[in-house]
């Protein structure tokens, strides 16, 4: 059957639902499509289950820091009872996301889109043709191209594993490896983590990554870095890994957490006219593809800016603004803060370190110890610090690198402080509840 839609959207998760419900609600004839959970991957099975076990990881770590300081004994991790817990969150999920844009006016139609032309594609027995389409599959886990690949279960698996084993690894050290072996180790398990060259956690300095390393290895975690892994076999033991330099080890479960790819794969954009490369799909200023009807929006896409939950639903802001005639200029990203929810966190935002360190000319890089601020000692921290850059023609900040088990906080002030320019005198007027992390910002930001 042929349907005739003013917008047609791909994809039901953060950037497709808000931008669907949003011209909707703005009287465009909209139809959104999904071939797997309605939602997409965030409350599914990315930020918010992994947010729900993270929480798992803090009480215990906080418990275990004020052993002897008043607390007894940390308390340990029922893995079945928190997956539970994860579940009453994941679980409504789909069907409230569905009804959610049902409500809001828009057709939903579930299976996989593929363009026929530039104007229409198909999906099931039904072909749409649109004036617009919003391309918003989002992304998926990579896998190695090794033997013995189809062994590797990802961050999907991860987040939906009835018992932790024994033995479990990741292989990658990138954000997820670092925040699901600290969920593991917390549940209990003996964890390794596997990186085929010396710089985990890339986009990171460095320096303080070493520092998250050592707080993890203290825990039980085994990391393995300058390692190449070149195939899994499964026996009655489990799994065995083997790699260069005669690298070999034994593990229940083996997780491949080597990043995630655009899913533009059953798209058919060759006959859309859509232009991609290895990334993602290609756009520009106004998220707008080679094909001047087609528009792209969250992980589905090839940028610079992090691939990220907040990144996506400011797309999807813009695209309706766009789209709706309220607005006709480019999009303008802000510095947006990036984290890592291990144990400590860690989170950046602004001008980086490494960036810092190249260009000493035009900024100033200070690094502050915080470990004996009451904030962090009162709760007994092993480690806070953070690195402050300004610039040097101005003095305001301009980008902040925090490592603590605050920082997904305290990386929100930084970006705000950042973003908005606030500046020295003007801090200086705002008064904040003390004692809290916010009444600290004044020994940073000076």
């Amino acid at each position: 059957m042929k349907k005739t839609y003013d917008i047609v959207v791909i994809g039901s998760g953060v950037a497709g639902k808000a931008a669907a419900s949003g011209l909707a609600s703005a009287q465009k004839k909209v139809a959104v499509i999904e071939n797997d959970l309605w939602g997409g991957t965030c409350p599914n099975r990315g930020c918010d289950p992994k947010k729900v076990l993270v929480s798992a990881v803090e009480a215990q770590t906080m418990a275990a820091q004020m052993k002897g300081k008043g607390i007894t004994d940390a308390p340990s991790v029922d893995w079945p009872d928190l997956m539970a817990f994860k579940k009453t969150f994941t679980d409504p999920v789909p069907e409230q996301s569905k009804e959610s844009l049902k409500s809001a006016g828009a057709d939903v139609y579930m299976g996989t889109a593929s363009f026929i032309n530039e104007t229409s594609l198909k999906v099931n027995e039904d072909v749409l043709e649109a004036e617009r389409f919003i391309i918003a599959t989002g992304a998926h886990p990579f896998i190695l191209d090794i033997p013995g690949n189809e062994h590797f279960l990802t961050s999907d698996d991860f987040l939906s594993l009835p018992d932790m084993p024994e033995t479990i690894t990741f292989i990658g050290a990138g954000y997820i490896a670092f925040e699901f072996a600290a969920i593991a180790s917390a549940a209990g398990a003996k964890v390794h983590v596997i990186q085929y060259n010396s710089t985990p956690l890339k986009e990171y300095d460095q320096t303080f990554v070493k520092e998250v390393m050592d707080q993890l290895e203290d825990k039980g975690i085994t990391f393995h870095l300058d390692t190449n892994v070149t195939e899994i076999s499964k026996d009655a033991d489990g799994y065995l890994l083997t790699g260069d330099n005669n690298f070999s080890l034994r593990t229940d479960l083996v997780f491949g957490t080597t990043g995630r790819v655009a899913s533009i794969d059953k798209l058919n954009l060759e006959k859309a006219g859509v232009d991609y490369d290895d990334k993602g799909i290609k756009v520009n200023d106004y998220l707008q593809t080679s094909n001047a009807a087609m528009y792209a929006l969250g992980d589905v896409l090839s940028k610079k800016q992090p691939k990220l939950t907040p990144v996506s639903s400011l797309e999807a802001s813009y695209i309706v603004s766009l789209l709706a005639g309220r607005l006709n200029e480019p999009l303008s990203y802000p510095n947006i803060p990036t984290i890592v929810f291990t144990s400590p966190k860690l989170a950046q935002v602004g001008v980086t370190v490494a960036e810092a360190q190249a260009d000493d000319n035009k900024y100033e890089l200070s690094e502050i110890d915080a470990s004996s601020w009451f904030s962090y000692k009162r709760k007994n921290e092993p480690v806070s610090k953070a690195k402050i850059i300004t610039d040097n023609g101005s003095g305001q900040l301009v980008g902040a690198t925090c490592l603590n088990s605050e920082a997904d906080e305290l990386i929100n002030y930084f970006s705000i402080l950042i973003n908005k320019k606030v500046k020295t005198d003007e801090l200086s007027d705002i008064v904040f509840a003390y004692p809290t992390i916010a009444s600290d910002l004044s020994y940073f930001y000076s």
